[in-house]
């Protein structure tokens, strides 16, 4: 299979089943391509299987089922590569589905979305720190003309983060991203730009339009695109195929940018000016209470655009007053956050996390860029970015009842430590910028999840692996039974307690033939399933039905929780590890509801199989019986 050009087999599959417009929808599980065809009489299955790479063809589930074993992953993509046909969201097998409340899912989104740009932030934040420490110890002009190139470079990113996010959206979305390019570029292009800060009254073909500044925004972006891939969808299917290529983008850039300039501009504004009322009004009657309001969840304001309506404030206190009050707690805001980035550069063990961690914590105390923190770090993670917001309420409620502020509009941060000096108490100021960063350090450190360190995948596209928060990965979850190596020979042991049954009485033909590899079935006896083997997770299912692992000997083990239950799209399974993530014999693998599954009718049956069985020595399952969880079965000899 190693010597399989993918890129034409998924190209000869296409062909075989009458090309692209025969298929109405391409999804994979763990071993094979599952097509719905439009017309199964377009389907040349014969010639599919003779093609180098498949290892049989069969309908079942109302499926054009292309077994592939190990490398469908592969075969997928490629056919993502040459169709518009594959779904990233609904199988592609690189993690488990969220199963969390909508604000976890929601913080999932956006951490999945900020992974590709990462990195560029956390250098384009040490450089402004860099830059604003040089600026403030003399070390540079600041009116010099290289100040200027200088800060234009870390600045970008930053200003036109609406641009890079339509990038990595568009690939979430499934939208064309050049067209969600356009789309961002039109949000921050400078005459947009300049209607946000001008008095006059803005309108659209005479509609009344409220306006806000785009620049590094986050939100607005994301749903932009969200909503593109629909009005996309919707004008591929109804526009001529003579005029569809670009008539949907001019369609598409007609409808969205004015639609987001007319819904997000004003529901965001007047959100954020009722936020700035009430703020501003606590501090006449309980400045402990808006410091506290604004030093936990001034990070949150800014994840919703939010921040906006509060910054006129500022700057309006600035010039009439020389101080802004509505600054004082955001010291503690931000070096909180920092402070609970810093806690898990310490704590874990995942080294592509604490290379982004480093960085990113550093920008946040010297230059109060979290951005990277934020997003890198603490927002993937959520407990360190709940701790950070708990440090700011604390920190923000001591600061502001001290009635601390700023003389100048800068970034919260060490360096710009002396705008909140003359202002207030600065003693109070001090303590609680102190009580924040220690109190998310702390809980962090202490609470925070300790992640494992992880392999990263052959294929990784993000620079921060996750791995499963809170649950050490080397720890096992249940009974833990290492699999033995002596002599040449590996024990695979079973992933659940359960009664075996032989293969070629497993209810699918293509597991009951041996084609995919020697094993056996086990009826479980409870829904927690473990791992049969040490090694390193080379394939997770998004659904969390399937998993494949390959052990320091190159045993490749494969467990399949049910029957077609990759149907069940996820429900009733909540996968515990994730692809890359090293594991012993008895870590927990996922958690499975068999009551779900037996009541939507399938087979509970779950499947241990070693599909690299033609390169070893020998695979031989156990005879039968009933198996305790840890038992060995199957022994393999190298």
């Amino acid at each position: 299979m190693a010597t399989v050009d993918y890129r034409s087999l998924a190209g000869d599959i296409l062909q075989g089943v009458g090309g692209e417009s025969n298929i109405a929808s391409a999804t994979h599980c763990a071993t094979r391509l599952r097509l719905k065809l439009r017309d199964d009489s377009k389907a040349d299955q014969a010639a599919i299987e003779k093609l180098p790479g498949v290892i049989t063809v069969m309908k079942a589930g109302g499926q054009f089922q292309v077994v592939i074993g190990n490398n469908v992953p592969s075969v997928y993509a490629e056919l993502g590569k040459i169709t518009k046909l594959t779904d990233d969201d609904a199988e592609a097998g690189d993690e488990p589905v969220s199963h969390g409340n909508l604000f976890n899912r929601f913080i999932d989104l956006i951490a999945s979305i900020f992974s590709p740009v990462i990195w560029p932030l956390a250098a384009a934040g040490l450089l402004k720190a860099f830059l604003s420490m040089a600026t403030q110890f003399g070390w540079l002009d600041p009116a010099s003309q290289t100040n200027v190139i200088l800060a234009a470079t870390a600045d970008a990113i930053f200003y036109f983060l609406p641009v890079f996010l339509a990038v990595t959206a568009a690939k979430r979305f499934k939208t064309n991203q050049f067209t969600s390019m356009a789309i961002a570029g039109a949000l921050v292009y400078p005459s947009i730009v300049a209607l946000a800060a001008q008095a006059e009254p803005v309108n659209f073909a005479g509609i009344p339009m409220v306006m806000m500044n785009y620049t590094s925004s986050v939100l607005p972006i994301i749903v932009a695109v969200w909503l593109q891939g629909y009005a996309e969808r919707f004008l591929t299917r109804v526009l001529p195929s003579a005029i569809r290529n670009f008539t949907t983008p001019l369609l598409t850039l007609l409808v969205m940018v004015p639609l987001v300039l007319l819904t997000v501009g004003p529901v965001t504004t007047f959100a954020a000016q009722g936020l700035s009322a009430g703020i501003n009004a606590a501090f006449t009657f309980a400045p402990w209470l808006a410091g506290a309001v604004m030093g936990g969840f001034w990070q949150v304001f800014v994840l919703f655009g939010l921040h906006w309506g509060l910054v006129p404030g500022m700057l309006n206190e600035i010039s009439t007053q020389g101080y802004s009050l509505l600054m004082g707690p955001l010291l503690a805001a931000v070096l909180s956050q920092a402070a609970a980035t810093l806690a898990v550069l310490f704590r874990t063990r995942n080294k592509a996390r604490r290379a982004v961690a480093g960085p990113a914590a550093l920008s946040g105390f010297l230059a109060g860029i979290t951005e990277p923190a934020i997003y890198g770090v603490n927002l993937p993670l959520k407990k360190p970015f709940y701790f950070g917001i708990a440090g700011g309420v604390i920190g923000g409620a001591i600061a502001a009842a001290g009635g601390s502020g700023a003389t100048a509009f800068v970034f919260p941060s060490l360096l710009g430590l002396p705008a909140f000096s003359q202002v207030g108490n600065f003693g109070l100021q001090l303590l609680g910028t102190g009580a924040a960063v220690v109190v998310a350090f702390t809980l962090t450190f202490f609470f925070g999840p300790r992640e494992e360190a992880v392999a990263a995948a052959p294929d990784a596209g993000t620079p921060v692996p996750e791995a499963v928060s809170g649950a050490p990965a080397s720890a096992s979850s249940g009974p833990t039974t290492a699999a033995a190596t002596a002599a040449g020979t590996v024990d695979i042991v079973a992933p659940v307690a359960g009664r075996a049954v032989a293969l070629a009485d497993v209810q699918d033909k293509v597991f009951a033939s041996g084609a995919m590899g020697r094993g056996l079935g086990i009826i479980p006896a409870d829904g927690h399933i473990y791992s049969p083997i040490t090694g390193t997770i080379k394939a997770a299912m998004k659904t969390g039905h399937a998993f494949g692992i390959k052990s320091e000997d190159g045993v490749e083990v494969l467990v399949h929780i049910g029957i077609d239950t990759v149907q069940l799209q996820g429900r009733g399974f909540e996968a515990a590890v994730t692809r890359g993530q090293q594991v012993r014999a008895g870590d927990l693998l996922a958690v499975v509801d068999l009551a779900l599954v037996a009541e939507a009718g399938h087979d509970t049956t779950t499947l241990v199989m070693v599909t690299n069985t033609a390169q070893l020595g020998s695979v031989d399952p156990v005879d039968g019986g009933t198996l305790a969880q840890g038992d060995t079965a199957i022994t393999v000899r190298l």
